[in-house]
């Protein structure tokens, strides 16, 4: 079984490209007779899949990976974990998640740019859904203890109150796309025209 592919595309980075390669390589395969059970990079698989936010893809693989692969292989698990939470939308739990294994050497970049991409999401979420929040929230929801917290959402624009320990969420401004109609502009030219002569 070949899984160059694969390498090469978490050695460049290309985080976003591996479940479908992982995905075709599976069924070639299969479809090939060849047994794959206990070499399949399962781990790898299963987080690519979590990594492009595809969580239901993730879990029709977890159900089917043999339960002699989760049992020897705790990796496997470990991804599985930060599934879980998502599935669950425990937000905060994920980081938890994240932390709590020592990732081998294949899978260190790829939860790397998957934990960088969760905290980006989380506090996209947290200028959605909040005006204020607490110091202490904002921390558990972006898996930073308060101090990095802090730094990180005054670099954005927040606001904080030490004496209530609240942020105040500085919204972004909503940035609308205008289209120019030409109709419009040819209109708009000939009463500027008709105005000046």
């Amino acid at each position: 079984m070949d899984l160059s592919r694969v390498r090469e595309l978490l050695e460049s980075k290309s985080y976003d490209k591996v479940a479908d390669i992982c995905d075709n390589l599976m069924l070639q395969v299969a479809s090939d007779g060849i047994a794959y059970h206990d070499d399949w990079p399962y781990s790898i698989h299963l987080l690519a899949h979590i990594y492009v936010h595809d969580i239901n893809s993730a879990r029709f693989l977890w159900k089917s990976i043999p339960s002699s692969v989760k049992e020897s292989q705790p990796e496997v698990t470990a991804v599985w974990k930060i599934g879980q939470r998502l599935w669950l939308r425990d937000y905060a739990e994920v980081h938890e998640a994240i932390r709590g294994y020592e990732w081998s050497q294949d899978l260190q970049g790829l939860v790397a740019a998957f934990s960088e991409l969760y905290t980006k999401k989380m506090f996209q979420l947290l200028l959605s859904a909040y005006s204020t929040i607490s110091i202490q929230d904002t921390a558990s929801f972006l898996g930073m203890n308060e101090d990095d917290a802090t730094n990180y959402v005054l670099q954005h624009g927040w606001t904080v109150d030490p004496a209530s320990q609240m942020f105040t969420v500085k919204k972004q401004p909503i940035v609308t796309e205008q289209k120019l109609d030409p109709s419009k502009l040819q209109r708009l030219t000939e009463y500027v025209f008709h105005l000046e002569h």
